[in-house]
């Protein structure tokens, strides 16, 4: 597996902002610290789910239509690249929404079944970096695990940089916003020439 392509996009799409880091950082600012760290257990878990099913479904796929493997791959590299264009072209005045919810645990799991980013990230890393390089249930678990970790650190540090993090990036975004992107297109470059 190519481990640097494979922790800067994870690094990469885990830590930029979206609808995990806004909400963590916005409900830190609503509800405080000490709240929010449910709503960062509920997206952790969210995220192991979506990786576990993602690893299901494209190992279901590969194994029955093992010509599907190399689509998968490309498709891989081109959300990367498309999210690479995204992160590059974002401006700092996105819109921020939050959704309401009493139970923020509950919150952060179902947010991972309708946020588009999270979801096409499971699939993207499965299919890149996990399903070419390991067959078994127990790696897809220890992935999914990892990853799921990796979610929650991400959710918590937006919430507790909070405002620190956010003047930062909001203060450097274009700078930041072009290293990030160049950094998908290394890790999209990468994959393919594996």
């Amino acid at each position: 597996m190519p481990w640097v392509s494979f922790i800067l996009f994870v690094i990469i799409t885990s830590f930029t902002p979206g609808p995990n880091n806004i909400m963590a950082m916005a409900y830190a600012q609503k509800y405080g610290l000490r709240r929010i760290t449910t709503f960062c257990y509920g997206v952790a878990g969210g995220f192991f789910l979506i990786i576990l099913l993602s690893s299901g479904f494209n190992r279901g796929l590969t194994r029955f239509m093992p010509v599907i493997e190399l689509p998968l791959t490309i498709f891989g590299a081109v959300y990367m690249l498309y999210l690479a264009f995204k992160i590059f072209t974002s401006n700092q005045n996105e819109s921020r929404g939050i959704v309401e919810g009493r139970n923020l645990f509950l919150v952060g799991i179902l947010l991972q079944f309708i946020n588009p980013k999270g979801i096409l990230f499971g699939i993207t890393v499965v299919s890149a970096f996990i399903l070419p390089y390991y067959d078994s249930y127990s790696n897809y678990f220890a992935f999914a695990l990892l990853l799921g970790a990796v979610g929650l650190l991400s959710t918590f540090s937006w919430g507790l940089f909070g405002t620190v993090f956010q003047r930062l990036i909001l203060r450097h975004h274009k700078i930041f916003n072009i290293v990030m992107a160049m950094l998908l297109v290394y890790s999209a470059i990468s994959i393919m020439i594996k």
